[in-house]
């Protein structure tokens, strides 16, 4: 698999031509990476630290090999079918011969070697498929594939039908989610957006749609020259997570003035039945907007703004919002890369020498310190997601003898719940937290003990939701706008949650983890591929470890307001 490093050097090697390529079109030099990297990265990645000239590399960049594959209908399915085409036992002559060159460098290619009637089907740095010999000939029995720029200019045929097909021709540049979608039908020829990315040839493991969104995501950490990256490269065993979207609309500046409550952002320009229901956002009072088209629509007006690193798009009441000239519009702000070594620092349940704090014990302050705990480990995607899930799965948040999370008495444990997996992702989210004449000391340079009671106290999911918001970003969480964005960052590895704060104070919130999604449980998608009911595992009334809940349950009426948090 390709890694930061094969990208930089397939970087130097072809950044430039593939830029000039791109003029006029909405991809981007990462996206190509990604799919060289999916398509042949394997390849290239172990030939050129082999040294080898680049112009070797280019033609050894073949591979899908064929025999009698079963359930293939595109041609040729076996060497008899393209025999029997014209030319073709020169194009098989090339097709074996180019397996066979192949296979004295790349491990794993002894056995099929050895079968008389394998050849490659796929060809060149992008593998276009030997499907159109039948309408190309010439590109193959050339070998017009072994030169970069000839590979390219196919590649960037297909992609472009992709956005015909798509109806994205128009579109001037693509998201990441985007791309995706036609890299998927690069693979396939088509795309059906309620799947999401789990979609295109799987290994097994991973989809095709999967694998090369992670690739975009890493290409997206390499720079060449000094440059910064749109994405800086992740810390060990995080999650690589790009920056906060930017706010784009450049209509006037407005400031939020309820003097009551925060104000609901909406989904469409109306209120819903019930009023929760289309409710996107909880904007603060005297937060700064900017209005989208400045056209009043049944007394909202469409606004766009970023909220602790989330973009923020909707419609919000005219009679909240006074004209804010010459103010600047709120911007995105990204979170702290690591913790403060000093001032406000995480706060620790102090415990006994020698004690051990268990799933099978009853709910308490302490974090867990089981011998054998499961981590966050991974340098991809793949690894993170599955050391996800080795933690959902040791923690069986479901199991009746895990009493630490079973409701019982009127009481439940998602706050304990979330804890505990964020503590085992390596992650800080508190299962106590400092009292306010602890944190004024500590501010102040001095030295606070923990004590329960005293400076220290046990913190329920309205705390949570509050800790978030006023020092989340200081341990780095950020907030993300869309349950789409946010399923997008744990499919990615990283650890999301949703948080909902109660009307009634003394009343219990909630708080739930977004997991990755496996190929047996996913999150629920529209027909335009949204997601409206992330992968959730959660502590409650009802505890599950993979679910996609009850519908929307966070803009229930017994909330005060709620938000999507990620953590890389």
């Amino acid at each position: 698999m390709a890694t930061a490093d094969d990208m930089r050097w397939f970087k130097e090697q072809f950044e430039a031509p593939i830029a000039a390529a791109l003029v006029g079109t909405p991809f981007d030099v990462d996206m190509l990476v990604a799919i060289a990297c999916q398509e042949t990265g394997h390849i290239w990645s172990t030939l050129r630290r082999k040294a080898m000239p680049t112009e070797q590399i280019l033609a050894l960049c073949v591979g899908d090999t064929l025999d009698d594959t079963a359930g293939r209908r595109a041609f040729p399915r076996n060497r008899a079918e393209l025999m029997a085409a014209p030319n073709g036992a020169q194009m098989f002559a090339i097709a074996r011969k180019a397996l066979e060159d192949m296979a004295a460098h790349i491990a794993g290619f002894s056995g099929v070697v050895g079968n008389p009637n394998k050849f490659c089907h796929g060809f060149g740095m992008f593998q276009r498929d030997l499907q159109f010999f039948k309408t190309d000939p010439d590109y193959f029995l050339q070998r017009r594939y072994e030169g970069f720029d000839a590979a390219l200019e196919q590649c960037l045929g297909e992609l472009k039908r992709g956005l015909r097909k798509l109806g994205f021709e128009t579109k001037t540049r693509l998201t990441d989610l985007e791309f995706a979608a036609v890299a998927i039908t690069y693979n396939t020829g088509g795309f059906k957006p309620a799947k999401g990315l789990k979609q295109g040839h799987f290994d097994g493991t991973q989809f095709y749609g999967e694998k090369v969104f992670g690739f975009l995501r890493l290409a997206q950490t390499v720079a060449l020259g000094g440059a910064a990256p749109r994405i800086s490269p992740p810390a060990p065993d995080t999650a690589i997570l790009p920056p906060p979207s930017d706010v784009t609309a450049q209509g006037a500046i407005f400031m939020v003035e309820t003097l009551e409550a925060p104000l609901r952002v909406r989904s469409e320009p109306r209120k819903s039945d019930p009023p929760g229901r289309n409710v996107v956002a909880h904007l603060p009072d005297g937060h700064h907007v900017r209005a989208v088209t400045g056209k009043p629509v049944n007394g909202f007006l469409e606004i766009e703004t970023s909220l602790s690193g989330a973009l923020i798009r909707g419609f919000c009441s005219t009679r909240m919002l006074v004209p804010a000239d010459g103010a600047p519009p709120s911007l995105p702000a990204a979170p702290a890369a690591a913790p403060s070594a000093g001032g406000i620092v995480a706060a620790h349940m102090p415990r006994r020498p020698g004690t051990v704090t268990k799933r099978t014990a009853p709910a308490g302050a302490h974090s867990l310190n089981e011998a054998g705990q499961p981590g966050r480990t991974g340098s991809t995607p793949q690894e993170l997601v599955a050391s996800i899930a080795a933690i959902i799965d040791h923690l069986a948040v479901d199991r009746l003898a895990h009493r630490r999370y079973q409701p019982g008495g009127g009481s439940t444990f998602c706050n304990i719940y979330a804890h505990d997996v964020c503590h085992l992702a390596g992650i800080y989210l508190p299962r106590v937290w400092w009292r306010q004449r602890a944190l004024e000391a500590l501010a102040a340079g001095q030295r606070v003990q923990p004590l329960i009671g005293d400076t220290i106290v046990e913190m329920r999911a309205n705390d949570l939701f509050r800790w978030l918001q006023d020092f989340g970003p200081a341990f780095g969480w950020r907030r993300t706008g869309t349950t789409t964005k946010l399923q997008e960052a744990a499919n990615q590895g990283a650890i999301g949650l949703i948080v909902a704060r109660r009307k009634e104070d003394g009343k219990s919130g909630h708080i739930v983890i977004v997991i990755p999604e496996t190929a047996t449980d996913r999150a629920r998608r529209n027909s335009s591929g949204e997601v409206t009911a992330p992968l959730q595992s959660q502590a409650g009334a009802a505890n599950f470890r993979r679910g996609t809940g009850r519908a929307n349950w966070w803009n229930g009426e017994e909330f005060a307001e709620s938000a999507f948090w990620v953590h890389g």
